[in-house]
C-alpha cells in the first residue's frame, strides 16, 4: 500500500477524464500544550503515511520531489515542509484542511487523486489541525517543486471534474452508534488516514473504486503486486485469522499466519509499526467485521486440464522445493512461523491471482525491520537461478500441494513478471 499505491487514483482520474483523532469519533478541538498537539500531529502523519510520497529516500523530510512514473507521464510529489516559498509554510490551517477535505490546493486548483483526498476527507478538523501543526514544526526544505511531466490530455486538471463527480464524496467520518468505540476507531483509521481502499478495492470500467467491490482486492497498476482481499472470507485469510494474528502482521510485519512483503512492507515500516497497539487492534477489529465475498479463492473441483497441468509440473516443482525451499518452509509446507511463514493452507498462496508467489520466488524480499521484529529473516531471490519453467513448476507445486486450492502457473506468467519493478 504505500508510495505508488497513491498513484492508483491518479491513473483512474486521468482515464476517466479522457473518456477523529486517530480515535474514531469526531474529535473535539485538540487540548493540551502546543508540543502535545505537534506530537499528536506527528502520530497522525504516521497513520496517514505522509512520508511515503513526500520524502525522497535519503533526502530531507517532506521535501517532496519523488518521481512517480505513470503510463501518462511523470508525477512529482510536492514539498510539504514548513518552507514558506516552496513548501506549505505560508498556508493557514484552513488552507490545509481544505486540501485534505476537498482535494483543492491553496490557489483553488484541483489535486490529482494521487493525493488520497477521497479518503482524507474523512479526517476530522481537529486531526487536520494537529497534522498541520506538526508539518509547520518540521525543518523548512528549500527544494523547489517540479512541474509534472504529463502527456496531453492528462495535463489538463480541469478534466478531473469528471472523476470527482463520479467518485468523490466529501465529508468527515461519522461514527456508527450501533458499533463499539473500538470498531469506530478502526473504521476511522482504515477508511480515512489509512486510505486502505486505494489498493485493496477493485477498479471498475470507468477507473474508479467500485463500492460493490470494497476491500475485495486487486492488482496494483504499475507495481504488478496483488493487494489481497481484506474481507472476512478466504483470500487474505482474515475470516480465519485471530485478532492477535492480524495485529502481529500489521505491527511487526510478521505473524504466525504470514508476513508482509512488497509495497505492504513499506506501509508497515513507515506507518503501522508506529501506531499504538490499541489503534492497530481497532483496525483488526474493523477488518474482521467486513462482510465476506465469494470467488476470492476458487475451491470448485478442478477441470481435467488443470489437474493434468498440475500433475505435469509437480515432479519438477517438488524437486526444486525440496532443494531450495523445504529448509525454511518445511517439507510439509507448515513453515517455521513467525520467521518462515507457512505455505500449506496459506490463502495468499492460493489466491486466484498467482502474481505475489511468482514475484516472491523471482525477487525474494524481507519483511520490514520493525520495533517488534528488528532483524527479520528474508527470502532469497531465485530469478538468476531458476528458469521460467522452473519457477512456474515450483510455484505450481506450492499452490497445489498439501491440499492447497491454487491453479497451475505458466511459463508466460513468470516471464511477464521478470522485469517488473520491485515496488
Amino acid at each position: 500500500m504505500r508510495k505508488l499505491r497513491s498513484l492508483i487514483p491518479f491513473f483512474l482520474a486521468t482515464l476517466c477524464a479522457s473518456t477523529a483523532p486517530v480515535h474514531a469519533q469526531p474529535a473535539a478541538p485538540a487540548a493540551g500544550s502546543h508540543a502535545e498537539v505537534i506530537a499528536r500531529g506527528e502520530y497522525l502523519a504516521r497513520a496517514g503515511d505522509c512520508i511515503a510520497c513526500h520524502t525522497v529516500p535519503g533526502q530531507k523530510l517532506f521535501g517532496g520531489g519523488r518521481a512517480m512514473e505513470t503510463p501518462f507521464g511523470t508525477l512529482y510529489t510536492p514539498n510539504i515542509s514548513s518552507d514558506k516559498t516552496n513548501g506549505i509554510g505560508a498556508w493557514s490551517a484552513n488552507d490545509f484542511y481544505t486540501m485534505l477535505h476537498d482535494g483543492k490546493s491553496r490557489d483553488g486548483s484541483l489535486l490529482y487523486p494521487a493525493m488520497p483526498f477521497a479518503s482524507y476527507t474523512k479526517v476530522t478538523r481537529a486531526d487536520s489541525d494537529a497534522i498541520y501543526a506538526y508539518l509547520m514544526s518540521t525543518a523548512p526544505v528549500s527544494q523547489p517543486n517540479r512541474e509534472h511531466d504529463m502527456r496531453f490530455p492528462y495535463n489538463e486538471r480541469a478534466l478531473l471534474l469528471g472523476w470527482r463527480t463520479l467518485f468523490f464524496r466529501p465529508g468527515e467520518y461519522k461514527a456508527d452508534p450501533t458499533q463499539s468505540v473500538e470498531w469506530n476507531r478502526g473504521a476511522y483509521l482504515v477508511e480515512g488516514l489509512g486510505h486502505c481502499t486505494m489498493c485493496h478495492t477493485a477498479i471498475n470500467a470507468l477507473g474508479g473504486n467500485s463500492p460493490s467491490k470494497r476491500f475485495e482486492g486487486g492488482l496494483i497498476p504499475m507495481q504488478n503486486w496483488y493487494a489481497p482481499s481484506l474481507t472476512s472470507n478466504k483470500e487474505a485469510g482474515l475470516g480465519e485469522w485471530s485478532i492477535d494474528d492480524i495485529v502481529g502482521l500489521l505491527h511487526a510485519g510478521v505473524s504466525n499466519r504470514g508476513a508482509v512483503y512488497g509495497p505492504m512492507a513499506e506501509v508497515v515500516y513507515d506507518s503501522f509499526q508506529y501506531l499504538s497497539e490499541d489503534d492497530v487492534r481497532a483496525v483488526a477489529v474493523y477488518l474482521k467485521s467486513l462482510p465476506g465475498h465469494s470467488g476470492e479463492v476458487d475451491t470448485s473441483p478442478r477441470s481435467s486440464f488443470v489437474t493434468e497441468e498440475a500433475n505435469r509440473l509437480a515432479p519438477l516443482g517438488k524437486k526444486i522445493y525440496d532443494a531450495q525451499c523445504a529448509a525454511c518452509h518445511a517439507t510439509d509446507g507448515r513453515g517455521k512461523p513467525p520467521s518462515f511463514p507457512p505455505l500449506a493452507a496459506n490463502q495468499s498462496i492460493q489466491m486466484n491471482s498467482a502474481v505475489n508467489p511468482i514475484r516472491m520466488v523471482l525477487n525474494g524480499g524481507y519483511p520490514p525491520g520493525t520495533h517488534k521484529n528488528p532483524t527479520p529473516y528474508g527470502m532469497p531471490p531465485f530469478a538468476q537461478l531458476l528458469s521460467d519453467e522452473e519457477v512456474a513448476a515450483v510455484v505450481t507445486y506450492i499452490r497445489t500441494a498439501w491440499g492447497n486450492y491454487g491453479t497451475p502457473v505458466s511459463d508466460r506468467e513468470v516471464n511477464a513478471l521478470r522485469s517488473a519493478p520491485l515496488f
